[in-house]
């Protein structure tokens, strides 16, 4: 299943910090990855190392004024070849260009199905993975969609802030610097996700698993992107609040090493994409070794590590307008009706919004749901896809209101299962276990309808800052011209919207 393939980024990851740990006793300097320089003056003052390197066998500080209490809290800093402007583009792609060969070249390894899927034309094979797609859910367990993935995203936000020279210094906190970072980093991990899904190199290129049942749903989509960003402000908040408590109470090299890499999986293994040791940090010295008092005076201003304190970048004016470019990651509940009947269907919406106007944008969305409540042995989903103008006005102060007019088409599936097929089908396999393996599609029915929608609607968000904002609620109305699905009619919707909105643009 392609859930083994992030399973396996946590495999890789523990299997190589537990190799680069039993070196770390003897010798201070891993081979195959880049240590952190040291400026000459702590070089020369006799102190063991600043950074993960040193002579072999030295041994970590601690306090000089008495060696039994642990040793100073660590001195922050920052090599100045991490400060910048602009995106290390070629360290940025080689570490997502690991990232997806790690991927896929186990998928390949350890799924039949995905080595079947690579038969027959290319181009065909790849066309109906991607036009498969439809609804929310993808039929992968509730650990591998939202923890796997956000795992997945989280990974791919890091290897983007290594390689964002003005940002990758910012640490958690009130600076407006650190959420820019994991703003932009967030966007970068939904390029990743929509690559890896979908893209010229993805799981749908590369088996074509959407092709087949139950893979078709939009959740990873969704869930990788903005389930990933809360997960590195997790990560970010455990490493200030835990991982610098325990590095500044004792200078056991064993237990700050640890620590660093269990309390932040997801940048320990960004690390070794990069390039670098697991525990790596950019904002702070190495943990083989801590600082005396004497060597922190040396790392000052006028050392070649200068001090990280957030600086104030200038933002664009805000004029009130609506930004030049808006991402909105939502989730949506939304109830259909019609013939009598009524069905509730959960799920999320990605949307992207151009402004062609003061108050006006041009909106494309993306949005599918898993129906709720359809009986026994029958499932179903709906995905829609839809474009059109919004406009947008401030309210007063934080406050906005939109409303948009949307026109595209509504996909609806349903698929009935036969339980007492699928016994018997199982049953002749076990009698003969040279037959081919039963598939999903020979004990199922699936019906789908497809056609024009049109969606209106309006509401209300509130803006955090120039970068983030909140959409409170939105509620829109939907009318589709489709076929009834065995008897049920999904012409009418009313779908309320609420989520996270990021800004592009703005700063």
């Amino acid at each position: 299943m392609k859930h083994c393939a992030k399973v396996f980024f946590l495999l890789v990851f523990f299997l190589v910090s537990l190799r680069l740990l039993a070196q770390v006793g003897t010798s201070a300097t891993i081979p195959g990855f880049p240590q952190p320089d040291v400026p000459p003056a702590v070089a020369d003052s006799g102190a063991s190392d600043t950074g993960d390197r040193g002579s072999a066998g030295s041994a970590p500080a601690t306090n000089a004024a008495n060696p039994v209490l642990p040793a100073p809290r660590t001195q922050r800093y920052e090599h100045p070849g991490a400060s910048g402007e602009g995106i290390d583009w070629s360290g940025l792609f080689r570490a997502s260009g690991s990232f997806l060969a790690i991927a896929h070249s186990f998928r390949l390894l350890t799924e039949p199905g995905t080595r079947e899927g690579l038969k027959g034309p290319f181009l065909q094979n790849y066309a109906d993975g991607v036009s498969g797609l439809h609804g929310w859910a993808d039929g992968d367990p509730f650990y591998v969609n939202y923890v796997g993935h956000p795992m997945q995203g989280a990974v791919a936000g890091y290897i983007w802030v290594y390689s964002d020279r003005a940002y990758r210094a910012a640490e958690f906190g009130k600076d407006p610097r650190y959420w820019k970072s994991r703003l932009r980093a967030a966007a970068f991990a939904w390029a990743e996700s929509e690559q890896f899904e979908i893209g010229p190199v993805s799981e749908a290129s590369i088996g074509s698993i959407q092709a087949h049942p139950p893979q078709q749903g939009f959740v990873d989509h969704v869930i990788t992107p903005s389930i990933g960003m809360a997960w590195m402000i997790a990560e970010d908040a455990m490493d200030k609040y835990l991982v610098e408590r325990v590095e500044g109470s004792t200078s056991n090299r064993y237990i700050r090493l640890l620590v660093r890499c269990w309390a932040n999986p997801s940048r320990s293994f960004a690390n070794v994409l990069q390039g670098a040791v697991p525990w790596n940090r950019t904002t702070r010295s190495g943990i083989l070794a801590v600082p005396t008092r004497k060597d922190a005076a040396l790392l000052s201003s006028a050392s070649p590590y200068r001090s990280t304190q957030a600086k104030a970048s200038p933002e664009i004016d805000d004029t009130g307008g609506a930004p030049p470019f808006e991402m909105n990651i939502t989730f949506q509940p939304e109830r259909f009706w019609g013939a009598g009947q009524s069905t509730l269907c959960i799920g999320g919406t990605g949307t992207a919004a151009f402004r062609i106007a003061r108050s006006w944008q041009l909106v494309a969305d993306v949005g599918g749901c898993k129906f709720l409540g359809l009986g026994e042995n029958l499932s179903g989903d709906s995905l829609s896809y839809m474009a059109g103008p919004r406009w947008s006005s401030r309210l007063w102060g934080n406050w906005n209101v939109e409303a948009q007019f949307l026109a595209g088409g509504k996909k609806l599936t349903e698929e009935r299962m036969f339980p007492e097929l699928k016994k018997v089908l199982q049953a002749a396999a076990a009698q003969n276990p040279d037959a081919s393996p039963r598939t999903h599609d020979q004990y199922t029915a699936e019906v789908e309808t497809n056609g024009f929608a049109i969606a209106g609607g309006g509401g209300v968000n509130y803006r955090f800052n120039r970068a983030l904002a909140l959409k409170v609620a939105e509620v829109s109305y939907s009318h589709a011209w489709v076929k009834t699905l065995w008897g049920r009619d999904y012409s009418n919707s009313l779908k309320l919207t609420t989520g996270l909105v990021l800004h592009m643009g703005t700063w």
